[in-house]
């Protein structure tokens, strides 16, 4: 490169400035992306929608997902995340884009993808002092995770990622606002699957048979002593029982299995250790002593997502310059899979606040009727601007930090 590269604060202005020009064509993706959802592992028609709008070459990474470089060839790079896929509910909004095909994207995933579009499409005009990577992320609601499965595919290094950067719509996060924040904001999240098997009977004579569902009974009650006797109340943590099973319609057939299925949720990651340690101890014991036998299989999630503290403290920074206003952290046991991306380079999550118009209260995530306006678009793609400025800040601060200096 020739010349002298502007300052960051200039090259907010101006890539601020390219967003707001790219929001009559990415408000129209965005109602593309939303009348024809695509579930976790199917997605890619969306991706290739999104790929023809962003006109940059993407390379296919973690089966339906898609990313690439803008900016410097070589050095260090920012990623950006959107996720491609859709949620299996039924559309409950009365827009004349709203999905018919009994998938939503009631996650918001629609406005982070038209937004990265924005964001990606302004950033080719400009002289960015990192690389640019997005990330059209797969399998963001489902196991195995897109992101876990990107990460493992050598994609960090491929690209020379050096900082990562998610924004996330969320109701519960004022209207023009932005919530940053380090350290914790989602927590690991682990499925349980709990069976007890054992020797089925006539109701009427319960001593010629053993009881699986005393058993899960009990275990109800236990799972969440599990938390209480193991896990410090500083530390945030529970355990949501979503199903329970036990033999078929009838009063007086005493089954002989039963099923409970649930979720771990924790914030530390030594707790997540102890506490699915534990469980298998406590319910195989409760299992014993009612003659049963138990089996606890576990499906592991997503970790603790951690925000880097200098690069949220940098954002923020950035947010304010930009018009946009920091506000307090949203922390919550929800569980994003960007938590994977954190993993290994520093990276925020941000959550940014939306209007659901006809709605004085939006209605929270993964409901039928969440549909944020059109502002939400704009603020989403202002803050992944942001982020990246952010993070430029937070690799020049790197020991192993190779990027060029940026006068400002």
């Amino acid at each position: 490169m020739t010349g002298k590269r502007p300052s960051l604060s200039s090259l907010q202005d101006a890539w601020l400035a390219g967003v707001e020009r790219e929001m009559d064509d990415v408000l129209a993706l965005r109602r593309s992306i939303h009348a024809s959802p695509c579930l976790s592992g199917d997605e890619e028609a969306t991706a290739q929608l999104v790929e023809q709008a962003l006109a940059v070459p993407l390379e296919r990474v973690a089966d339906t997902g898609r990313a690439g470089r803008i900016g410097p060839d070589a050095g260090p790079a920012v990623l950006v995340r959107a996720e491609l896929d859709a949620l299996p509910l039924a559309e409950g909004t009365d827009v004349d884009f709203a999905a018919a095909n009994g998938a939503m994207h009631a996650c918001g995933h629609d406005v982070h993808l038209a937004a990265l579009v924005a964001v990606c499409r302004a950033a080719q005009a400009l002289d960015l002092p990192l690389g640019l990577v997005p990330l059209l992320q797969p399998r963001e609601e489902t196991y195995p995770s897109g992101a876990r499965d990107a990460v493992e595919s050598g994609l960090m290094a491929r690209f020379e990622v050096a900082a990562a950067i998610g924004a996330h719509v969320h109701p519960a996060v004022p209207l023009g606002s932005v919530a940053t924040g380090g350290g914790v904001v989602n927590a690991a999240a682990d499925e349980l699957e709990i069976t007890f098997e054992g020797e089925g009977g006539h109701g009427a004579y319960p001593h010629q048979s053993s009881d699986p569902v005393a058993a899960l009974a009990h275990t109800l009650l236990l799972l969440q002593e599990v938390v209480r006797r193991h896990v410090s109340p500083m530390r945030p943590a529970t355990i949501s029982v979503g199903h329970v099973r036990a033999g078929g319609e009838s009063a007086n057939v005493r089954p002989s299995d039963a099923r409970i299925l649930a979720t771990v949720r924790t914030t530390d990651a030594t707790d997540r250790k102890i506490v699915l340690r534990e469980l298998g101890s406590a319910v195989e014991a409760q299992a014993k002593s009612f003659g049963v036998r138990a089996h606890v299989q576990v499906t592991s999630g997503e970790p603790v997502l951690v925000n880097d503290e200098e690069l949220a403290s940098h954002m923020d920074g950035w947010l304010d310059r930009g018009g946009v206003v920091p506000t307090e952290p949203m922390r919550s046991l929800g569980a994003d899979d960007f938590s994977y991306l954190g993993d290994v380079v520093p990276a925020v999550m941000c959550f940014v606040g939306v209007e659901v118009p006809g709605c004085e209260v939006p209605p929270p995530l993964h409901t039928s009727r969440f549909m944020p306006s059109d502002r939400a678009v704009r603020d989403v793609a202002r803050a992944m601007v942001c982020g990246y400025l952010a993070a430029v800040e937070r690799v020049a601060l790197m020991p192993s930090g190779t990027g060029e200096p940026v006068d400002e």
